[in-house]
């Protein structure tokens, strides 16, 4: 008897195909739409495989109701949208998608700094209402990359990506992390500072650290008015790591030049949220890895994650591996 699973999102008809060779596969088919809440609940009760995305929240009260479930994949490197130490406590395993991703967030990381640095969106709108009536010196003036310092904080795969772009703009590379990686300074030519320091002394801040209870508002009004009025911020890991009012603050009152970001704390984020009134902030719909050949990559991944887990063995990317460990799965 084939194991039953439930996919939380319409998914491109290759991967469903790969799925059904080994599960009973029912699925949510609207493409652009979350799964309702209550149609998750009911579909969870019994199936062995969850498969899900970042738009869906995994939590203590919605696995109070599985009674079979063995593994949830998600489509995702973060895993914030699943409470994993009640899955845990569950014996359910819980999977991401870490690594086919990087270099696709580090590209779209590089172009906010360049979009938000030189105000590109700004000049386009610009140019479509008419306004360029003649060129003029310092008419949409930005800021510049080449020769700039750039500060990362959160030197994982994206961070160290992001730094090899900056080298082939001779930037001088700064990075902040929980730890020091001595090997990647040597390798990159990037160096080590505390957080306040490299606000201090960066043209650029990157965020690219995980999202996690240590680093919830890690960016807020202390730490934005460490930063030179001449700064421009993107963020591309997570919302919740900036604090938006204060980043909006900072932002409207010239404290900082620009912002780039691909994240908000919710998502999608409300039409009259402040920060989408100003000139000086880029904002896209969380598209970081979003090229056709990643997206692929992730949903494959994905996929055999969960008939790894379906078929109790250890999926290649288990998030919670002293589920198996300590022999606690199903």
């Amino acid at each position: 008897m084939k194991p039953n699973v439930y996919i939380t999102r319409k998914l491109p008809l290759p991967v469903v195909e790969k799925i059904k060779e080994v599960c009973e596969v029912r699925m949510w088919d609207e493409e652009d739409i979350p799964v309702p809440k209550e149609v998750l609940e009911k579909e969870i009760e019994n199936v062995d495989g969850l498969y899900c995305l970042l738009t869906e929240s995994i939590d203590k009260e919605l696995l109070s109701k599985a009674n079979n479930l063995k593994v949830i994949s998600n489509m995702a490197v973060g895993y914030n949208n699943i409470d994993v130490d009640a899955a845990s406590g569950k014996g359910i395993l819980v999977t991401n998608t870490p690594g086919v991703l990087t270099e696709t967030t580090a590209d779209l990381t590089f172009a906010l700094m360049m979009a938000a640095g030189r105000r590109l969106v700004e000049a386009s709108d610009y140019l479509k209402a008419g306004k360029w009536k003649t060129w003029s010196p310092m008419m949409l003036t930005g800021q510049d990359m080449y020769g700039a310092t750039l500060g990362i904080i959160g030197l994982g795969r994206i961070g160290e990506s992001v730094a090899k772009r900056a080298k082939g703009f001779d930037m001088d590379v700064l990075y902040y992390n929980r730890s020091r990686k001595k090997e990647a300074e040597e390798e990159l030519g990037i160096h080590y500072r505390d957080l306040e320091t490299l606000l201090k002394e960066s043209d650029f801040v990157c965020v690219l650290t995980p999202y996690t209870p240590e680093t919830e508002n890690l960016i807020g009004k202390e730490q934005l008015a460490l930063m030179k009025s001449s700064a421009v911020l993107v963020n591309t890991a997570r919302g919740g790591i900036v604090n938006e009012g204060d980043l909006y603050h900072a932002l409207k009152s010239g404290e900082i030049f620009a912002a780039g970001l691909d994240v908000f704390k919710e998502e999608p984020i409300s039409l009259d949220h402040p920060l989408l009134t100003l000139p000086n902030v880029v904002v896209l719909p969380h598209i970081g890895s979003a090229s056709k050949k990643t997206r692929m990559n992730m949903a494959n991944l994905a996929a055999d994650n969960l008939l790894q887990g379906v078929e109790r063995k250890t999926p290649k990317h288990l998030v919670n591996k002293h589920v198996i460990e300590e022999g606690l799965s199903y």
